[in-house]
């Protein structure tokens, strides 16, 4: 595990020009598959850009329930909640091997008193996030559990060749750890979703034939 500054080419192949100057701030480590790098209650400060790889937001219960709350990949942040102090709010975890920048608190700090438009873009990024997890929260509360599988598919999905594909593989238990509900819930709402023509799946990866209805 390297303890370095990211190299330009590490910083080049991030579009956005905030994370890039967050990234810089930071040292270059990285984990293997499956390591749970923050965890949920921990008292750690430090925020993880995402250099290569992939990682997934979630929470979890006593009995070791989970829920994704989100997936990052390449040019993402993860861990700015807890730049107040306070706890870790969530646990995450690598998909695969992945390379981050990580950047402490003070160096965070110095960046905003030195430069208000790194603490603007900063801002609006958390309320973006806010904004993302008040959707979550409203999908959890007025949706069924077919109307969450629905909506996660669309918005997951990405344009190919005139037809609409998730570009990463999923099983049925993802899926049902991001929607809130079990696995045999999930099961059964793909295979109606595969009867009436409106999914295809193989080996793993999903393509949206015709657009789900919005209720069934």
């Amino acid at each position: 595990m390297s303890a370095e500054s990211p190299t330009a080419a590490q910083l080049n192949g991030i579009s956005d020009g905030f994370v890039r100057q967050l990234a810089a701030l930071g040292r270059v480590r990285t984990y293997p598959k499956n390591t749970v790098f923050i965890t949920e209650g921990d008292s750690s400060d430090s925020v993880f850009v995402i250099l290569a790889g992939k990682v997934k937001v979630f929470v979890s219960d006593s009995e070791g329930h989970e829920m994704i709350l989100d997936t990052q990949g390449p040019g993402e942040y993860v861990g700015e909640m807890a730049l107040d102090g306070n706890p870790r709010s969530a646990s995450v975890m690598t998909l695969e091997a992945t390379s981050f920048s990580v950047v402490a608190r003070d160096p965070i700090r110095e960046a905003i008193r030195a430069n208000p438009d790194f603490a603007l873009d900063m801002i609006s990024k958390i309320i973006d996030r806010a904004r993302i997890a008040t959707s979550s929260v409203k999908d959890l509360a007025l949706l069924d559990v077919y109307g969450r599988v629905a909506r996660l598919l669309l918005n997951l999905a990405v344009e190919r060749d005139g037809k609409l594909a998730i570009p990463e593989k999923l099983t049925q238990q993802e899926i049902a750890e991001r929607v809130g509900a079990s696995r045999d819930m999930v099961s059964r709402i793909f295979r109606d979703l595969t009867a009436g023509g409106y999914i295809r799946v193989d080996n793993r990866l999903i393509t949206i034939t015709k657009k789900p209805p919005a209720r069934w």
